[in-house]
């Protein structure tokens, strides 16, 4: 804990009284040096994307919110939202009857998903393996690829399994055998393929798709070396879509899973979670 200056909202920006923040396996990532080859860090750090409060400042130019609004968005660099105020330019109104910890699961996890749909260029049947099914990326993608006709198979710890199938998965365990297990639950083959856990499943994936192509991971940084697009974000957020999630969130038409609330004092404990993957949903911060 630090003591910072107050930070300034520039045009089209609003300052956030931070009332939740999103530990992602990113944040870990970036805090061990893992990322310093895709994201240099200038230090010292605030980490944190995912950020949902109350505006308390606004930047010139700003007219779609007002001082007092409740908000979810994406904290802008380089202070993030592990703090009592962010910056942020890309945000939404958050709906009455959703709180803080539930909305600060949708940022990320929400763009990673619909972008990873996207790169993967999922349609309706086809067969898509999710690495990390049970995560927060994980638990968004299952539903939106399901709803896109998609079959979906989530590989998940044990613990988490039941979850993933609620969401309308095939589920099964990490670990050696992984190969045969996916062939069973799909004989036609995988079609593609997203990483959001991180833990080295990639040549298990590659040889599931017999070559790279329709691969992607979020998490594992081996993935230059073995000719897999790394595609890490947030890249382009999109307040629409992120507007959308929350009302499917509040009508019950979508589930994420708050897996534990730390406050900021407790950042560590929280990344320990997070970085063991096995968090099973969104791990959150909040003042």
């Amino acid at each position: 804990m630090a003591e910072v200056p107050l930070p300034a909202p520039g045009p089209g920006q609003i300052r956030v009284q931070v009332r939740a923040a999103g530990v992602n396996p990113l944040d870990g990532k970036i805090r061990s040096g893992a990322m310093e080859t895709v994201f240099p860090t200038l230090l010292p750090a605030v980490l944190g994307i995912d950020v949902a409060g109350v505006v308390d400042a606004l930047g010139d130019g700003v007219t779609d919110v007002a001082v007092g609004d409740r908000v979810i968005g994406w904290a802008d660099p380089p202070a993030g939202s592990y703090g009592e105020y962010a910056l942020a330019s890309m945000y939404t109104a958050l709906p009455d009857r959703l709180d803080f910890p539930a909305a600060v699961t949708l940022p990320v996890a929400g763009e990673a998903a619909i972008r990873s749909l996207n790169l993967l260029k999922v349609v309706s049947g086809d067969t898509l393996l999710i690495h990390g099914a049970s995560g927060a990326v994980g638990q968004v993608t299952v539903q939106l690829a399901v709803e896109r006709g998609a079959t979906v198979i989530g590989i998940a710890s044990e613990a988490n399994q039941e979850r993933v199938r609620a969401l309308g998965a095939s589920a099964t365990a990490y670990g050696p055998g992984l190969v045969e297990r996916v062939r069973a639950l799909a004989p036609n083959g995988i079609d593609a393929v997203l990483d959001a856990a991180g833990k080295g499943a990639l040549p298990d994936s590659i040889e599931l798709r017999g070559g790279t192509d329709r691969i992607i991971t979020l998490a594992d940084v081996a993935a230059q070396r073995l000719g897999v697009v790394f595609a890490a974000g947030p890249h382009e957020p999109s307040t629409d879509d992120l507007r959308t999630l929350a009302g499917r969130l509040v009508r019950g038409e979508l589930t994420t899973t708050v897996a534990a609330v730390y406050p900021f004092a407790d950042a560590e404990p929280a990344h320990r979670v997070s970085d063991s993957g096995h968090a099973g949903g969104k791990v959150v911060l909040v003042p």
